[in-house]
């Protein structure tokens, strides 16, 4: 038997433990110049089978000597990476194992019967190195996994805390930003109130010197509404603001206050908006209602210009109820002709007579009475008189007679508050009477339908 041959299996033994150490220790990481080195652990082991082969020396301690050789490579490195506790104690582990190998290669050398005498000695130290290295090496590899299971619990404290840092610097950003909209937003609906003030104030007194005493009455009245609304949500909205940036300088912050206290800004601000429009189209109607038509009459086609302003108005209507549907009737004199009128301001007045029309029948749709169908009818003919009339009927709620004598007047209006500025149908009263000299009246059974008729001289 080559008893040099044990070498080779101790290089194979060797490349077992490099896999191992390197694996345990992550040594590409931590010592990744001699991770690269352990890649040639077995050239001396080869080096010594091919010596003893090439000199023909045989010896049973060439393995012995190639291992001591390995377990000295070993302890350097346990040495260098000594500051990571599991390493240390695989220092611990493969001391005695050390120590025991040098004296078992040493002694022979030096006196062989020392070796005999004390041989049952040398066998129980070679079993106790054993037993030490594998009780250390099972307690070197209990402390990574401990120190695994702590460096993953640090890692995931260490997201967390990452988390919520960005989470709180989002929620630093996301209020700062809102705050600064929601200022600028105050500031503006301060400047717009300043501006409707003026703009009242104006009204007012131009009235006033107009002697238009109760169209006077009816823009105050009217305007007060949502001036007062804005003034209210604009002062709870600073409030807001001022009690949102006293909590933003407190040091520990509560974002469910926070949100809160978005939240009744946003909705302030939607009613805000939604007063500031119902003033603004106060406003726009009283301007149109004060300003005089500088339109050129030409020759017009009432039938087709009702016909167009009719589904206008349907269609206006149906975009913004799906739902609703009615049954549209035309009776168009078809030798009507033209009229000398100005079309725009005609067309305004048949789109609110229109959309008036078909407000009535869908409040009354809305009452679910048996067999009833919405229907609205305009026609137009020729009077005795030579005058051109226009007329539009529907089969809706009607008006109340205590009423009627009232729904020409300026910021009058029969329907709930904010859905009209009451100025549609005087501005229609004034293009017709005033604009071109004509008649606008209205015939109304309550619970049956409305009529209004437009004369036009011919």
């Amino acid at each position: 038997m080559d008893l040099n041959a044990d070498v080779l299996l101790s290089v194979v033994v060797a490349l077992f433990i490099v896999r191992g150490l390197r694996r345990f220790l992550d040594l590409p990481t931590r010592l990744p110049r001699i991770n690269r080195l352990l890649n040639w652990i077995w050239a001396p082991g080869l080096a010594l089978f091919v010596v003893a082969r090439a000199v023909h020396w045989k010896s049973d301690q060439l393995d012995e000597l190639y291992m001591l050789f390995v377990l000295g490579v070993v302890t350097v490195i346990l040495s260098s990476v000594r500051s990571y506790r599991p390493a240390r104690t695989l220092l611990l582990a493969v001391a005695p194992f050390v120590l025991y190998s040098v004296l078992e290669l040493l002694l022979p050398a030096l006196s062989s019967s020392i070796l005999e005498e004390y041989d049952a000695t040398f066998e129980n130290s070679k079993g106790f190195a054993f037993i030490w290295l594998f009780t250390f090496l099972l307690i070197a590899r209990s402390q990574k996994k401990q120190l695994e299971k702590e460096r993953l619990e640090r890692e995931e404290e260490e997201k967390a805390r990452q988390l919520i840092a960005a989470h709180n610097q989002e929620l630093e950003r996301l209020v700062a930003e809102r705050t600064a909209t929601l200022t600028q937003q105050a500031e503006e609906l301060r400047e717009a109130l300043t501006e409707l003030k003026t703009t009242q104030t104006q009204l007012i007194q131009a009235e006033k010197m107009a002697s238009l005493g109760e169209l006077t009455a009816g823009i105050a009245h009217e305007i007060q509404n949502p001036l007062n609304f804005v003034t209210n949500f604009s002062d709870v909205s600073a409030e807001l603001i001022t009690e949102l940036e006293e909590e933003q300088q407190r040091p520990t912050r509560d974002p469910e206050l926070e949100a809160e206290l978005l939240g009744d800004l946003k909705q302030n601000l939607l009613k805000i908006t939604h007063h500031g429009q119902r003033a603004a189209s106060i406003v726009r109607g009283m301007l149109e209602h004060s300003r005089a038509s500088t339109g050129e009459r030409q020759a017009t086609n009432l039938n087709g210009l009702a016909d167009e302003y009719l589904r206008l108005a349907y269609h206006g209507l149906r975009a913004k109820d799906k739902s609703f549907n009615a049954t549209l009737v035309t009776n168009f004199d078809p030798n009507l002709g033209t009229v000398e009128a100005v079309s725009q301001d005609v067309g305004r007045v048949l789109l609110n007579l229109f959309t008036n029309a078909f407000y009535a029948v869908q409040k009354r749709k809305e009452l679910n009475q048996p067999g009833y169908s919405p229907i609205v009818t305009v026609s137009t003919r020729h009077l005795s008189n030579g005058d051109v009339e226009v007329q539009v009927r529907d089969n809706g709620m009607g008006i109340p007679q205590a009423v009627v004598d009232k729904i020409f007047q300026p910021f009058f209006t029969t329907k709930p508050t904010g859905e009209g500025t009451g100025l549609g149908l005087s501005l229609s009263y004034d293009i017709i009477t005033k604009g071109h000299g004509g008649t606008l009246t209205v015939e109304t059974t309550e619970g049956s339908g409305t009529t209004f008729s437009i004369t036009l001289p011919a």
